[in-house]
């Protein structure tokens, strides 16, 4: 993994309503470097966590610190989204906040159907975001307004700063219709971060969105060929987990377990592909 320069995070979606400071914990406990958080935290919350919010002063002060103590670093924001009637202007405050808390970079996802107005509202965000020293990602879902790579890629095209780059999130490259070659053919500059999950290549009975949610599977333990689009992928990039598992969760499975296999999962398919 070393030489290869990926350094594995969690992502807040695989641990529900766990406070920030307790996923800093987690994150270090199982030896991954970066965490995700999102504005707000996901709504699934069966281990029962007190709610929690960002603005919070005790947490403003309190998670920063837990990141700085435990080496971890906050490598993705999310929940910047770019909506239908709503300017991203909105979010000044919070891009504030997540400077304040030391983030790398924002997420984003494109959901306005009118195309043109959609990439213009993304270029302005991402001038927002790099005026206060962050980056932006583009993920793409399935069915939605910028729904595979190719869209992702013209976006990013289309926006042309150097901030902005495309996040791959394996469930949503390969459910798609996408590939690892498709990947590999896109210019490396242009692909900044990368999700990591398992999921069966047929939809299950669940909705897309709550199967993204709250139910992928590990690393290796569904149909998709992550192996290989671990190796399409730049050598430098964060590699997070987002393995929601929320029927586990309700079982009584434990962070630490769930997310314990998921990482060894990880570290697997890297050294793999390291040899």
């Amino acid at each position: 993994m070393q030489k290869l320069g990926h350094k594995l995070g969690i992502e807040f979606i695989s641990v529900f309503g766990m406070s920030p400071v307790e996923l800093v914990g987690l994150a270090a406990d199982l030896g991954c470097e970066t965490i995700s958080l999102g504005l707000a935290p996901l709504d699934a919350n069966p281990h029962n966590y007190p709610p929690y919010s960002l603005s919070d002063s005790a947490l403003r002060r309190e998670f920063p610190a837990a990141l700085r103590d435990r080496g971890v670093a906050f490598a993705l924001a999310e929940g910047f989204f770019v909506l239908p009637g709503r300017d991203v202007s909105a979010y000044a405050a919070d891009l504030d906040l997540m400077c304040e808390f030391g983030a790398e970079r924002i997420n984003t996802l494109c959901l306005d159907p009118d195309r043109t107005r959609g990439f213009d509202q993304l270029g302005a965000l991402v001038e927002m975001a790099a005026a206060r020293g962050l980056r932006t990602t583009l993920e793409f879902l399935p069915a939605s307004p910028v729904g595979d790579l190719a869209a992702a890629v013209a976006a990013v095209r289309h926006v042309g700063r150097p901030e902005f780059g495309v996040l791959v999130d394996s469930m949503h490259l390969m459910r798609s219709g996408g590939s690892a070659a498709e990947l590999k053919a896109v210019d490396p500059a242009l692909i900044a971060y990368a999700q990591l999950c398992d999921v069966p290549l047929q939809r299950t009975d669940m909705s897309y969105g709550d199967e993204a949610k709250y139910e992928r599977m590990v690393p290796g333990e569904g149909d998709l060929p992550l192996l290989d689009i671990l190796a399409a992928l730049p050598r430098d990039l964060v590699v997070g987990l987002e393995v929601p598992q929320r029927r586990l969760a309700e079982a009584g499975v434990g962070p630490h377990e769930r997310l314990g296999r998921c990482v060894k999962a990880a570290r697997d398919l890297l050294a793999r592909l390291e040899a």
